[in-house]
């Protein structure tokens, strides 16, 4: 049973709490982070931190949108003297009079008295005058302002910016982009038994794969990781880097060291150091040791050691969290497939989360998947999808969504 308790004057959740109201607290508590500018180049990945406008029309003017010859409708049945040539960049001469044309290449401007452009496959020359042999249909012209007129809002605060953005806020002027300051998460790692990737584990070790996992997580939320190192499970040194991150971070990251074991102090050592934990279990698989606090304008995840909880809360936590610390609503890229083989599950006790794939067909298919040490699982999926409490098994055929975690190409499968 859940219960309210009050610890130092602060009122603590205790007991293990659904995914939803978990996530609630995490996304309640986040506290945009205020704004910067950088230079246009230096934008894409970033979100968007004031609305912009337009300072012209789009297009600006009447335009062609093919190669072709500039004329009137009416005057298609004969045929057309032609008066200029009208490359783009240049404004035309003179205006078309009846039984008049201009050659005209695309995106020039459209001369006045014309209304159509007639592409060049559909025309002959003949004696020096161009012949219609074709009706040319569309009017293949842009008109002036009908993409955006000078003043509107071309783009909207929270906004990932991506290179299509990047071209609206080129073709805007805005060499100069209001961006939210991007977050500095600090990651470290708890844990006697773990070493560094670059040595050989001796016999009881192994090598820390989640801060480095972590690292590009962070990257990929567009913070600023900063690695706080591996820590003994030892409550003075998990201390002293809790310390170092609050001087350096906006947001701590510990894998390791939340659960109900011996040498599991990451949550007492937040508590003793002035974080208010909002949570310390999550009804949810894997990560049902999740821990998430706050202190004035500091915040602190405890995930789960295994490299799986780590990944997997991350994705359902910590990125949306970083994304609302930015002003973004992003809470994750997700996708409505086909289950192409059924799942079953033994306990549906708690939220449970299965890797999957997403095969030719775009079903989602469930990968081979031992628990929560089995990260590589996560190299041949695409993302994973939810089995709500109480649900043992979804069949095959049924809708699921899909939480992409893919954001590259799969060695001789899928994209995301």
């Amino acid at each position: 049973m859940n219960e309210d308790v009050e610890r130092d004057g602060r009122k603590q959740r205790r007991g293990m709490i659904p995914f939803e109201e978990a996530y609630r607290i995490v996304m309640e508590s986040a506290v945009e982070m205020g704004a910067e500018t950088v230079p246009l180049f230096e934008a894409c990945g970033r979100v968007l931190a004031r609305d912009i406008e337009s300072d012209v029309d789009m297009p600006p003017f009447d335009k062609s949108a093919m190669d072709g010859y500039a004329c009137r409708k009416e005057d298609l049945g004969a045929p057309l003297e032609i008066v200029e040539t009208i490359p783009a960049g240049r404004m035309p001469a003179a205006a078309i009079g009846p039984g008049q044309c201009a050659k005209i290449m695309t995106g020039g401007v459209v001369p006045e008295g014309a209304d159509c452009v007639v592409m060049i496959e559909h025309t002959e020359l003949r004696g020096g005058k161009v012949v219609v042999t074709r009706n040319p249909g569309a009017l293949n012209i842009c008109h002036r302002a009908e993409d955006v007129k000078r003043g509107d809002i071309v783009l909207r605060t929270g906004v990932l910016i991506s290179p299509s953005e990047i071209a609206v806020l080129a073709a805007v002027g805005r060499v100069e982009v209001p961006v939210s300051r991007r977050p500095v998460v600090g990651i470290a790692a708890t844990g006697n038994e773990i070493v560094d990737p670059s040595a050989v584990p001796a016999a009881a070790e192994i090598r820390d794969s989640n801060r480095a996992q972590l690292f590009g997580q962070v990257e990929q939320a567009g913070c600023v990781p900063v690695d706080l190192g591996i820590v003994p499970d030892e409550p003075e040194a998990i201390a002293e880097v809790v310390e170092r991150g609050e001087a350096s971070a906006d947001v701590l990251l510990f894998s390791g060291g939340v659960s109900m074991g011996e040498f599991d102090f990451v949550p007492r050592v937040l508590r003793e150091r002035g974080f208010d934990l909002l949570f310390e279990e999550v009804a949810i698989k894997p990560g049902k040791p999740t821990v998430f606090g706050r202190k004035g304008g500091t915040f602190a995840f405890g995930l789960p050691g295994n490299p799986v909880s780590t990944f997997v809360i991350f994705e359902l936590f910590v990125r949306p969290f970083c994304f609302a610390l930015m002003g973004c609503g992003r809470a994750g890229l997700s996708i409505s497939a086909e289950l192409a083989e059924t799942v079953r599950r033994k306990r549906p006790d708690r939220l449970a989360h299965v890797p999957v794939r997403l095969d030719g067909e775009g079903k989602a298919r469930p990968v081979e998947y031992h628990g929560s040490a089995h990260i590589h699982a996560y190299t041949m999926a695409d993302g994973f999808i939810a089995l709500p409490i109480g649900t043992a098994e979804i069949r095959a055929g049924t809708s699921v969504r899909v939480m992409l975690t893919r954001r590259t190409c799969r060695g001789g499968g899928g994209c995301a």
